[in-house]
């Protein structure tokens, strides 16, 4: 691909190294296996372990335990890259979560255990914070984790779990002891194998075209170790940051790969395409919102690449930059989507053109991790100062 070359979103010198080498890779398999996938029920573990391979879902870790010792800049570009390739892997989204808050607050075993696996696409680890009736508040949370001699017993449900059934474990955000006054219950983190005794989990059907299953998930006093928790009791809202943050980021590098691979296509179909003697590309009509959506995209990116900066830099703006990054790319990418689907005419909705069946993959993070009327709330009092509205 070349439209999106150079280095305008980079924020270090081998990015444009890192970014030839994942688009090769991830390119050597492209769209119409991604989609294959998708149409035949499996995984695209073929694409997962050379990423593993090539140490590119890793440079995230510390290299004591088997990772790259890069940061969320690094993982940033790998997570557009392989979407830029009309692979848009969810579960790179999860990497993004659960690598560093093992490394940031989990003991030395619990390390030792789960960061070279993740490291090398040789463990997975599934993410369940939503509930029903939680949404967006994680403060009411249902599932609760109760002191059961040495270890806890977990119960309640949990609700659009992905890739449960690719993963060995499952970290599980639950409430333990009592809500304070104002009904905010205090949180921990746990990591408990997902074929736990007690645990049963049922498929939703979705629209999304992907490889991943989303799973509700039912907790019915499940034995878990005291090993299991990460951190400490009750700092789990704390320990969250470390991945949520992250999360923001990376589903903004999907969005912005898929916006690129739309785009790319867009503006090569426009000069291929011909009508009365002449490209569609040359009317004004099709290049001025071809040239729009472009101009967004790489807003996008650069706000992207810099809420990763930010993070790895430690610095508390990354949370403003990586909601922002997040509301941009989203909005982005279905502004470049939809007219490359439009560019296409009827061929837009046509499957062999790799377009219409990335819509709600891109429409997804207008709604996830966080929706975009929460982002406006926590823009409005935290950037601007209004008060708060909920």
């Amino acid at each position: 691909m070349t439209l999106f070359q150079g280095n305008l979103v980079d924020t270090q010198e081998h990015h444009g190294m890192l970014r030839d080498n994942v688009g090769k890779l991830a390119g050597g398999f492209g769209r119409s296996y991604f989609q294959n996938c998708v149409k035949e029920g499996r995984k695209p573990v073929e694409l997962w372990d050379a990423l593993g391979q090539g140490g590119f879902l890793g440079v995230h870790v510390d290299e004591e335990y088997g990772g790259g010792g890069g940061g969320l800049a690094d993982y940033n570009v790998i997570v557009e890259e392989v979407a830029a390739q009309g692979c848009p892997i969810l579960s790179l989204v999860i990497g993004s979560i659960c690598a560093p808050i093992i490394q940031a607050n989990a003991s030395e075993a619990l390390k030792k255990e789960w960061l070279p696996g993740l490291a090398n696409g040789t463990k997975r680890l599934a993410f369940a914070i939503t509930e029903p009736d939680a949404g967006t508040n994680t403060h009411r949370i249902s599932t609760t984790a109760r002191k059961d001699g040495d270890g806890w017993t977990l119960s309640g449900t949990k609700y659009w779990t992905s890739a449960v059934d690719e993963s060995e474990a499952i970290m599980v955000v639950a409430r333990t002891g009592e809500p304070d006054a104002r009904g905010r219950g205090k949180l921990s983190l746990f990591i408990l194998p997902s074929d736990a005794p007690g645990l049963t989990r049922t498929p939703i059907e979705t629209a999304l075209a992907v490889p991943e299953t989303q799973f509700t998930l039912f907790f019915d006093n499940v034995k878990v170790p005291a090993d299991a928790l990460i951190g400490t009791e009750g700092e789990g809202m704390r320990n969250l940051f470390a991945g949520l943050n992250p999360e923001r980021v990376c589903a903004a590098a999907i969005n912005n790969g898929i916006a690129r691979y739309a785009l790319e296509k867009a503006s090569q179909y426009a000069k291929d395409r011909k009508v009365w003697s002449q490209p569609i590309g040359a009317h004004q009509g099709v290049s001025h919102p071809l040239a729009k959506a472009y101009v967004a995209v790489q807003q996008a990116r650069l706000m992207t690449a810099r809420a990763a900066e930010l993070y790895d830099a430690g610095d508390p703006a990354a949370g403003e930059a990586a909601n922002m990054a997040k509301f941009a790319a989203a909005d982005a990418s279905l502004e470049a989507l939809d007219q490359a689907i439009q560019t296409h005419g009827g061929n837009g909705m046509a499957l062999e053109y790799g377009l219409a069946d990335l819509w709600f993959i891109a429409r997804l993070h207008k709604t996830a991790p966080v929706s975009r009327e929460m982002i406006l709330n926590f823009i409005a009092q935290h950037s601007l100062g209004l008060p708060k509205s909920y």
